[in-house]
């Protein structure tokens, strides 16, 4: 299955959101197979909440003595376990309902960005299992010291599940860049100085044999599909989610898809050249939208270089805790700095709603921790430059993720091998 296929509907792709599901019978061609699919599909159809068999079986359209079947081998297997009885009507006996289980599996997703390297294991049912951040200044590492230090981080998890009796299926990396994922190999990631890195190999040679299978993808693109299977409105289908580091990249949804372009570029809107002062960026050119609205260009308006706000040793969030405490007191140097922020991140989004149209723009990354101060300055930039009117029922909100999305991201990736093959856990 392809990591770019995000159905809106339930149709081939991955993730499935609440309540969907995918039967396969047509496709199945022996009977293991077809077991196998309808396994992940009445999996997946619990991912949305605990239902009963008979539940179950009226959202599958599969036979009751087959869902019973299922759900006692996946219950077998200890993806699933039964709940407290659940009365079905105003007749009738109270059915038993099922929910995912899968506490002894997880899966772990791996962000390595331009700041920090952060390991988040979520088992099954999303709940973290394992969480630690290293606050590091990737750039400044070589690739090699850099991927030495996510190995310990990923060796460290791997022994407190262990510890814990917790089985890791799987790892995905996310790194802000342009992504060969089938090779593995990071083509071009300038945020943190990443050209032709072979990532998967680089930590499989350092983690051993036994490591679960790894994979890696682009931060902004893990970000989007976390943003997406999280969104309540079944409605939406074409969503924007900006991360909000020292780069500026897009994870893009359109029709329930995630785009990626003819060769894995899409999304790389932080480099449109938008900055009529042409400030340098990272990736060589200048004039890029990153300048004015990334990390280093917010750090740089708000503060002098030996400011607390700009150390790079401190936690990020403690660095924008800081920030929004000087905005609230009314601080008038952070206060221009966010609203000359908010002006050219409103321009920016403005420019892709136009050529996008989407029904949502998720701010993410250290969005979340400052965006409240921007955001209505945003939306009316947004609704004052989109042709649409009413930007074309456009809306702006704020990631409630944090700086979490793209591991979230990468574990849940992990994890989908599970809603492939259930049976192959064992």
């Amino acid at each position: 299955m392809g990591h770019d296929d995000v159905p809106a509907t339930p149709r081939a792709g991955w993730p499935y959101r609440r309540g969907e599901v995918r039967v396969k019978a047509d496709q199945a061609r022996d009977r293991g197979s077809l077991r196998r699919t309808n396994l992940g599909s009445v999996l997946r159809l619990l991912r949305g909440g605990p239902r009963s068999r008979a539940q179950i079986a009226t959202e599958t359209g599969l036979p009751k003595p087959t869902v019973t079947s299922l759900v006692g081998e996946l219950v077998g297997l200890g993806l699933l376990r039964e709940g407290p009885a659940q009365r079905e009507g105003a007749v009738g006996r109270p059915g038993t309902l099922v929910q995912l289980d899968g506490r002894d599996i997880c899966g772990i997703g791996v962000e390595i960005s331009t700041s920090y390297v952060h390991v988040l294991a979520l088992n099954l049912g999303g709940e973290p299992v394992f969480e630690h951040r290293t606050e590091v200044a990737v750039a400044d590492q070589d690739a090699e010291d850099a991927l030495d230090l996510t190995a310990r981080a990923i060796r460290a998890c791997g022994a407190a599940l262990e510890r814990d009796g917790v089985r890791p299926v799987g790892i995905t990396l996310a790194v802000p860049g342009v992504i060969e994922a089938p090779a593995g190999v990071v083509d071009y990631a300038p945020g943190i100085g990443w050209r032709d890195v072979a990532v998967v190999e680089g930590l499989r040679s350092r983690l051993g044999p036994d490591t679960p299978p790894i994979a890696v993808e682009n931060d902004a693109k893990l970000c989007a599909l976390t943003e997406y299977l999280l969104v309540e409105d079944p409605d939406v289908h074409d969503m924007v989610c900006l991360t909000g580091e020292r780069g500026i990249a897009a994870g893009i949804i359109s029709a329930g898809r995630l785009l990626r372009g003819a060769t894995n570029f899409a999304g790389e809107v932080g480099h449109m050249p938008l900055d009529p002062e042409r400030r340098p960026c990272v990736c060589g050119r200048a004039g890029c939208w990153e300048a004015m609205v990334g990390l280093d260009a917010i750090m740089e308006l708000a503060a002098d270089p030996d400011d607390e706000v700009r150390d790079q040793k401190r936690p990020l969030e403690d660095r924008f805790r800081t920030l929004h405490l000087r905005a609230e007191r009314g601080d008038e140097r952070t206060s221009r700095a966010l609203a000359r922020v908010a002006d050219d991140l409103g321009l920016g989004i403005a420019l892709l709603t136009d050529v996008l149209n989407p029904r949502v723009v998720v701010l993410g990354g250290y969005f979340t921790h400052i965006g409240d101060l921007m955001l209505e300055r945003v939306r009316e930039v947004v609704r004052g430059r989109v042709i649409a009117p009413d930007a074309g029922g456009c809306q702006v909100v704020l990631s409630t993720l944090g700086f979490t999305a793209a591991a979230r991201g990468g574990a849940f990736l992990a994890l989908d091998s599970v809603y492939e093959d259930p049976a192959d856990v064992a």
